[in-house]
């Protein structure tokens, strides 16, 4: 089964050697997001709810790039710097999750920039790409 790497449009060059999501078989793997912009810097210093909110919607990008839903999301991995921001992480989180919750994880740990407060990965199951 072959892999295709998924790159949406407006992405910058990713800080290490790994593409922004690949799909294979109808998968979809979202690579560890952090709340960086197209330069990769950290967006929004000191503010866990509006780093979470920037990405789910870098997720969410990925997803809709690879023809899917954030509703096609079955897991998350999550990571967090400071069980203070559980919180603020979770209530942004169930807006982009309102229905059926995927399965997930959390764990405190250290991300690769101080300034970063969560990082995220995903999958979604989207079904087989089209013939094309």
């Amino acid at each position: 089964m072959p892999m295709q790497a998924i790159i949406p449009p407006g992405t910058g060059v990713p800080i290490a050697p790994f593409s922004p999501g690949t799909m294979a078989d109808g998968v979809v793997y979202v690579s560890g997001t952090l709340p960086f912009d197209a330069a990769n810097k950290v967006v929004h210093p000191g503010d866990a709810a509006a780093q979470t909110r920037h990405v789910l919607e870098t997720i969410k990008r990925v997803i809709t790039a690879a023809g899917g839903s954030m509703a096609d999301i079955t897991f998350n991995m999550i990571f967090l710097t400071d069980w203070a921001n559980y919180a603020a992480l979770n209530s942004v989180y169930a807006e982009y999750f309102p229905g059926d919750k995927p399965a997930r994880y959390c764990i405190q740990c250290g991300l690769v920039k101080p300034e970063a407060l969560v990082e995220i990965a995903s999958i979604a199951h989207v079904g087989k790409p089209a013939a094309g």
